[in-house]
């Protein structure tokens, strides 16, 4: 399969989709607390999609998947389905959120602190996030994948971490998963060179420890490391733009 260029119709309808999912995670924000269930994060979210922005919940039946958001807890990689469990003070999560807006999807993700969590979790965010951002700006017509991969490697491994290789970023527009794979992993000048038009994820999923994961094979969904030491993951959807990258997800918290 070959890389979709997106046309100016299509990365309007891609800023509109990108928008509303920024705007779930900001709602749901103050609702990140001790004592909340995950399953109650997904109904706010839910409701919140459906019935305020008039969108569709992408991950809700995607394959089978039960819910409307994924909310990975602490040593969870990714595709954490939401449960009656409580969240704890110290917890750290990563709520991903898929939105169809007009038959176009916007994907980004965030790491919250529940409560006061320890230093370690802390600069374990920081730093995902640090990876993600670095791979974002080195987007640009004429630069290649595996310059992202290669920074976001640099990086995280040079703060003593390591990257998960099982997942990554991908394409999307009409399709929730489209060409080309986003590696977080992997050597400069290397993979497809990126063209104005081009509309991808970068979501960088950092391991504390080893990188090794484990797939849940009850609910064929869940992602954990394999030492059960924390993860973090960040994620915004990008266009590649004639003169850089436009983020498409971006919250009214952040700049770049």
């Amino acid at each position: 399969m070959s890389v979709i260029i997106k046309t100016p119709e299509e990365i309007e309808k891609m800023r509109v989709a990108g928008r509303l999912a920024a705007d779930v995670l900001e709602m749901i924000e103050p609702h990140v607390k001790p004592g909340v269930t995950t399953n109650e994060l997904n109904d706010i979210c839910h409701n919140y999609i459906v019935n305020e922005q008039k969108a569709i919940p992408a991950p809700l039946n995607y394959h089978g998947f039960p819910k409307s958001i994924c909310t990975s807890l602490n040593h969870v990689v990714c595709h954490g389905i939401p449960d009656d469990k409580p969240m704890k003070n110290g917890d750290i999560i990563n709520i991903d959120i898929t939105v169809i807006k007009d038959g176009y999807h916007g994907d980004t993700s965030k790491m919250f602190a529940v409560g006061k969590v320890a230093p370690h979790a802390e600069r374990l965010m920081k730093i995902t996030r640090e990876c993600m951002i670095k791979g974002i700006e080195l987007v640009k017509p004429g630069a290649f994948l595996g310059d992202i991969g290669h920074v976001i490697q640099q990086y995280a491994e040079g703060n003593h971490y390591s990257v998960v290789r099982e997942y990554c970023g991908h394409g999307i527009g009409a399709g929730f998963h489209e060409e080309p794979q986003v590696l977080h992993y992997g050597r400069a000048g290397t993979g497809i060179e990126l063209q104005a038009g081009m509309i991808f994820t970068i979501e960088p999923m950092i391991n504390a420890g080893k990188r090794q994961v484990k797939l849940n094979n009850k609910d064929g969904w869940t992602v954990t490391t394999s030492d059960r030491r924390l993860s973090a993951q960040w994620e915004h959807t990008i266009l590649v733009t004639d003169t850089g990258y436009e983020v498409l997800t971006l919250r009214s918290d952040e700049s770049f």
